[in-house]
């Protein structure tokens, strides 16, 4: 049996010296297994490809080393890791030692019983309470509207068949989130809950603008939610509004009320205003998507291959 593991790297050089070494040390633990280590370096500026070459020139029986011609984002990083791989099942963890390599292990166990995936869910954090709130916050509302049943604190640590290697490797969508495909597939899984160590070296590169793509990613790709609130709010606002003009009408008429109506309209225009930017940035991402598909450009672009 064959087993790669996908590693994308993004200014990663504080990690990969640690990284490796432990993901070696998974041979001993698997002698009767070949175990393939598949580095893709996704347009880092700092000295993670050269570092990532001295360990292949070290290693090059076990590693191989792809580098993207930029920053695809992880997602593509993945993608083109899983396009090179050659294992009869493959895992996806990130190189800055988040999570246990050794974990592993038990993955394979679960996918030699028949399960196709394998997901390590995050059920706890050493990370600080606002962070663990938001993360939870969001993975529960992804997993209420946009993917029925999702581990409700979220994974990007797995073990996946071939098939389902496969299978990923057929799509062409873009401005998508790669473990939220891997779910939506729906091949059986199993999950393992572990605990999230805190990083200890370097500084991630998980930033806010990208944690908000994440979640348009995932909401647009794969729940109706978004368009279909437009709708919700048209139509409480049409109510609404008949309901304003009913009573603006009966004081007029029957009470003798008579409104100034810079206020009012102030509100009105204002509000009215704000949501309609606010839907039409809705449809916008929507057409946005829809001509990046039409396009049909790359989502990544390997460079060069070491292997």
């Amino acid at each position: 049996m064959k087993f790669s593991i996908v590693i994308p790297i993004y200014q990663n050089e504080s990690n990969i010296d640690d990284n490796i070494p432990r993901l070696l040390a998974l041979k001993e633990k698997l002698p009767e297994n070949n175990i393939e280590l598949i580095f893709v370096d996704d347009g880092s500026t700092d000295s993670s490809y050269k570092m990532l070459i001295e360990q292949w020139k070290n290693h090059s029986t076990d590693i191989k080393v792809a580098k993207l011609c930029r920053n695809f984002g992880q997602t593509s990083a993945i993608r083109a890791g899983l396009s090179i791989s050659t294992g009869d099942c493959v895992g996806i963890i990130s190189a800055d030692l988040q999570d246990p390599p050794e974990l592993f292990l038990e993955m394979i166990k679960k996918w030699q019983n028949g399960h196709s995936v394998v997901i390590a869910e995050r059920s706890e954090r050493e990370e600080n309470l606002v962070h663990q709130i938001f993360s939870r916050t969001y993975w529960r509302l992804v997993s209420k509207y946009a993917l029925k049943n999702y581990p409700r604190d979220g994974f990007d640590f797995c073990l996946i068949d071939r098939k389902v290697v496969t299978a990923i490797n057929k799509f062409t969508e873009k401005n998508t989130n790669i473990f939220a495909i891997i779910f939506w597939l729906g091949f059986s899984h199993a999950i393992i809950p572990y605990k999230r160590a805190l990083r200890k070296k370097g500084k991630s590169q998980w930033t806010f603008r990208k944690k908000i793509r994440l979640l348009i990613d995932t909401f647009v790709g794969f729940s109706h939610l978004p368009i279909r609130t437009i709708s919700y709010l048209g139509v409480g606002i049409f109510i609404a509004t008949l309901f304003f003009i009913l009573w603006a009408l009966y004081s007029y008429i029957f009470l003798g009320m008579r409104y100034p109506g810079w206020t009012t309209l102030a509100i009105l225009i204002s509000g009215l205003g704000g949501l309609i930017l606010l839907t039409l940035g809705l449809i916008g991402e929507y057409l946005w998507r829809i001509l990046d598909e039409s396009r049909n450009r790359p989502y990544y672009i390997i460079e060069e291959i070491k292997e």
